[in-house]
């Protein structure tokens, strides 16, 4: 059969790397894809949210399955549009893609059906939010109801700063937003947890510790991610049956129990302390960088598991991991989150080797008259799987200090506690 993948980044990278070493795939596509994809498989570069369009390319190489990589063509709803002409497309309906692009809707449907979460509350309203906020223990985590691409939560420290926060989201900042999220401050340690769904069986599919922050021993602002590792050292057995029985499962049976079945990747971005699990949010795809590392670990294929939730057999099948734990590390350009420069020279990528255990996967990047060129914050992902995580670390580091690339920045410190 031919699949696509829809994305560009590194995740979809990740993505058309496992589903490459199928047997099951005659000819693999990635819409629009990066100068890293194009090695391993079609692309097409066709925006993927302009949906008729796509509908025609799909049609016209003979695609059967599509799998969608990032969370704006899944809240845009491409899963119901492409569903309707019978082309079979991975991931959650519009509606129960509310999930990550609505703040608000997660946030009551865990209030709704006692998944435990911080406690919160939303506005439309500036007076309003500022009379809640003023009475409001701080640190408070402010946070755009929509999509923001990963810029849309504050940590604010004290009153003024929260105001100012809620205000800049109520007057538009994120166009996706007309309401903004207050939401008490979870200490604790942060962990990743991902499972596959049919809408009724779920089978947890990897967990990963990402790194936010810029700057080395978490700290500066946040980003999109600056780097992960897999497995998560915090989510034990007993924290994984924790999770699932108070926040995987009631959130599976309560989405069906409000007529939005979810089928796709769910993904839990979890806050642990004492030994107690609360969700902070949820994604409806898998994360980046945390699906590159996932990706690496994954025995299985990844189109069987796929192919099981459309046949809804997933209860058949039993995930399989690599028993070497994997990193990535995230090279970014100089200035990201804030200013940087796009177009950069990127030399030196053809002397990288690439293979089972290690990729460098290209996240920003476009090809110009045969050069590489920064096209983006976060650029390329070196990942990396060894015997343990500070020799996998160091692999990573080798690859990207191979990399000729005068805007070059990446953190040398991630997975810091757990090598620690």
């Amino acid at each position: 059969m031919n699949v696509a993948v829809i994305g560009s980044g590194g995740r979809e990278h990740a993505l058309c790397f496992k589903l490459s070493l199928s047997k099951k795939i005659s000819k693999l596509f990635c819409i629009p894809g990066n100068p890293g994809t194009d090695s391993i498989c079609e692309n097409i570069d066709i925006d993927p949210l302009n949906f008729d369009l796509l509908y025609s390319v799909l049609l016209k190489k003979d695609i059967s399955t599509v799998i969608v990589g990032p969370e704006i063509p899944l809240v845009k709803g491409i899963v119901d549009f492409l569903s309707e002409k019978s082309i079979f497309t991975f991931g959650p309906s519009k509606k129960a893609s509310q999930l990550e692009g609505s703040k608000d809707f997660m946030k009551k449907l865990c209030r709704d059906f006692n998944i435990p979460t911080a406690e919160y509350e939303s506005f439309d309203n500036l007076l309003k939010a500022q009379d809640f906020i003023k009475k409001s223990k701080h640190p408070l985590v402010i946070k755009s109801d929509g999509l923001a691409a990963g810029k849309g939560v504050t940590i604010s420290n004290n009153v003024e700063e929260s105001i100012k926060c809620a205000k800049e989201i109520l007057e538009g900042k994120f166009k996706t937003s007309s309401k903004v999220v207050i939401e008490e401050f979870l200490e604790g340690e942060e962990a990743s947890y991902f499972v596959i769904t049919d809408g009724e069986n779920y089978l947890p599919i990897g967990t990963a510790q990402d790194h936010k922050r810029i700057g080395e021993k978490d700290t500066g602002l946040n980003t999109g991610g600056m780097g992960a590792y897999s497995p998560s050292l915090l989510i034990t057995n007993d924290m994984q049956e924790k999770i699932n029985k108070k926040i995987i499962e009631p959130t599976i049976k309560s989405l069906n129990t409000i007529g939005c079945s979810f089928v796709g990747i769910l993904y839990a971005g979890l806050m642990i302390k004492n030994n107690e699990p609360k969700l902070i949010e949820y994604n409806i795809r898998f994360g980046d960088p945390e699906c590159q590392v996932i990706m690496m670990r994954l025995e299985n294929d990844l189109l069987d598991l796929i192919l099981s939730v459309k046949n809804k057999n997933l209860n058949d099948q039993r995930i399989l991991w690599k028993k070497k734990p994997c990193i990535t590390v995230v090279a970014s350009a100089k200035g990201y989150p804030e200013k940087y420069r796009t177009k950069t020279h990127i030399k030196n990528l053809e002397n990288i080797e690439n293979n089972f255990t290690q990729q460098l996967f290209h996240a920003g990047t476009i090809k110009v008259d045969k050069k590489i060129l920064a096209n983006g914050g976060r650029v390329l992902n070196a990942t990396a799987l060894a015997s343990d995580l500070q020799e996998a670390r160091n692999k990573a580091h080798q690859m990207l200090d191979l990399v000729d690339w005068e805007d070059k920045y990446f953190r040398r410190d991630i997975a810091w506690r757990a090598i620690k």
